[in-house]
């Protein structure tokens, strides 16, 4: 099992109550996978560099997960479907 980071970004017209089930459902996902979630953090609402989908801001959240190599494909095929993530990206943790 190997370290990844992974930040995602929610649709700003999610409210507080939809943004930690989007959370939920996104540790679900890690975790169907094989994958454990270490540490989250919620780094709220912010402005992003360019429009994505027509949209100028986003929640961001902060994830340090452990998966296996074959999983983190299934975990981004997931976060594509998912329509409330308009942006994410996974990055391996160099030891």
């Amino acid at each position: 099992m190997r370290d990844y980071e992974m930040i995602f970004i929610v649709h700003p017209e999610v409210d507080r109550e939809g943004l930690s089930g989007v959370v939920e459902e996104v540790k679900g996902l890690i975790e169907a996978n094989g994958g454990t979630v270490r540490k989250v953090e919620p780094w709220g609402l912010r402005r992003l560099a360019y429009p994505i989908q027509k949209v100028r801001e986003g929640h961001y959240v902060y994830m340090e997960l452990g998966l296996e190599p074959d999983g983190v494909a299934k975990v981004e095929r997931g976060l594509k479907l998912k329509e409330q993530v308009i942006r994410h990206l996974i990055v391996r943790i160099e030891e």
